[in-house]
């Protein structure tokens, strides 16, 4: 990987931003998952970065996601999209001004949700509270930074809903934080 500022031309396939411009994954490692425009976008998975361009119209399209910033968040197959996505939530509920119910209430309980899911304490109903917040913060505020919490949780749950399951199912089968279920 070679982290850094890339000025690409419109259109540019994702995956050779990746590959030629910034110097591909680590050796032995596959890629999991790429937030495209900033920690504020839908992520995105393997399959649709295979098919994307780098552009709006594109990535729209094809995930459903943005081009927002150009910022890419690159995580490959040792990334852990709970704790991926709690990180980026810490942030969310720090920041909101406070100024709308939903986004000041609503980023904190997600947050929380999220942290008793990484420790191991969450329940089904998590899940559900989680997906129904984000559902109702997305586009319910002044601002868009509600929207900004929300998709990330909407994307994240729905695309890598395996590994949020695996949480619940170990905490309820009484493993430790992280250690997943054998099925």
């Amino acid at each position: 990987m070679k982290p850094g500022v890339y000025e690409i031309p419109l259109g540019t396939p994702m995956m050779d931003l990746l590959n030629k411009w910034c110097g591909g994954l680590r050796p032995g490692r596959k890629l999991k998952a790429i937030i495209p425009g900033g920690s504020s976008v839908p992520v995105m998975t393997p399959a649709e970065v295979e098919q994307a361009n780098m552009d709006y119209e594109s990535i729209n399209k094809v995930a459903g996601s943005y081009l927002g910033s150009g910022g890419f968040i690159v995580m490959d197959d040792t990334t852990d999209m709970v704790d991926a996505l709690t990180n980026l939530l810490r942030f969310y509920a720090h920041e909101s001004c406070g100024q709308c119910t939903p986004c000041r209430e609503g980023s904190a309980w997600m947050y929380n949700i999220l942290c008793r899911l990484r420790d191991g304490l969450a329940t089904e109903d998590d899940l559900v509270a989680l997906r129904d917040l984000a559902d109702n913060i997305h586009s319910r505020t002044i601002c868009f930074f509600g929207a900004s919490a929300a998709m990330p949780v909407q994307s994240f749950v729905t695309k890598f809903r395996d590994e949020f399951v695996a949480r619940v199912e170990s905490a309820r089968a009484g493993l430790p934080a992280g250690l997943a279920v054998a099925k």
